[in-house]
């Protein structure tokens, strides 16, 4: 989940994830092919739509000298899918670690993101980011990550311990590859110029609520609002991702007394993100969600979350 820095990614910038404690697990042994299946999505990684990025990630492996070994058992996922969370990068991390585990094949974490990000390149043909595979691999508890996309050099930004992660998924499902995701990346190599001053405002908040963040004894959380406030208007109207359900969810998160919120993920639907007083956490995300619920139709949901470790092998 990004906290902030949405698209910068696309143009080598700033973005400050997090790992979340939400994700899936993929329970397998060795297997002369991979088959795999899923308490959370329908059919097996033979036949139905979400196998094909298993397929690609043992394609880009293979491709890198992983050799023949496959998998064969269970997708398990505490993770929504279609909110903006990055289901798709947590599933490809989730395979790549369990491939190069039972075939003993060892890669660096930064590698294992970029493999993993071609081969959402690969399955679904969107030309994504990196930030959702590092975020998966780089993960650690109370932190979130701040790299930079163009030299993946990273720092780790320690959360403040009395705030807790509040999402609100909107209920509204989009896809990366049927938005105009795309479009908006193309739009920012033609120069728009709008879309340039989203991400160069956006740059700057990224290193600005980093920086906050760096000194804990010094809080700031009143700037941590204005800067998620800024961002979430510039996503509103710079470079035109958010939807009406999104706006709603804001403005209701900080109406409960949310420290900061905006949206986040890759728009046209998902998820916001509101830093939220750890006591208060549960009571506002409820709060949020029912007002959401009673102008916005039965739809949604909410989680409040904490950042976690990466991706890793378990035994």
């Amino acid at each position: 989940m990004n906290l902030i820095g949405e698209f910068t990614d696309l143009t080598g910038g700033l973005v400050l994830p997090v790992a979340l404690d939400l994700g899936i697990r993929v329970d397998c042994v060795a297997s002369e092919r991979t088959l795999l299946t899923s308490d959370a999505l329908q059919g097996t990684s033979d036949d139905a739509d979400w196998g094909r990025y298993a397929a690609a990630v043992e394609a880009e492996l293979s491709d890198l000298g992983r050799g023949p070994v496959g998998i064969e058992g269970a997708v398990h996922s505490t993770l929504p899918i279609g909110a903006g969370l990055s289901s798709s990068a947590a599933l490809e991390v989730a395979v790549a670690v369990a491939l190069c585990g039972v075939a003993d094949f060892d890669l660096h974490p930064l590698e294992l993101a970029r493999a993993t990000q071609r081969a959402e390149h690969r399955a679904v043909g969107v030309p994504s980011g990196i930030m959702d595979q590092a975020a998966c691999v780089l993960g650690r508890a109370g932190h979130a990550i701040l790299i930079d996309t163009g030299t993946l050099e990273f720092e780790y930004i320690p959360l403040p311990p009395q705030l807790a992660l509040v999402i609100v998924d909107s209920g509204v499902s989009r896809r990366l590859e049927s938005s105009a995701y795309g479009e908006r990346r193309r739009e920012l190599e033609a120069g728009h110029p709008a879309r340039v001053r989203h991400v160069t405002t956006e740059n700057r908040r990224v290193s600005e609520v980093a920086a906050i963040l760096r000194e804990p004894a010094r809080p700031r959380l009143d700037e941590l609002g204005a800067l998620f406030a800024e961002g979430h208007g510039s996503l509103q109207r710079d470079f035109e991702v958010t939807i009406p359900e999104l706006d709603l969810l804001v403005a209701l998160a900080v109406e409960a007394g949310a420290v900061a919120a905006r949206m986040t993920g890759g728009g046209f639907g998902g998820s916001i993100v509101a830093l939220v007083e750890r006591d208060r956490a549960e009571t506002l995300a409820q709060h949020v969600l029912a007002e959401y619920r009673s102008r916005a139709g039965d739809k949604g949901a909410a989680f409040v979350c904490e950042a976690s470790d990466g991706a890793r092998e378990l035994t």
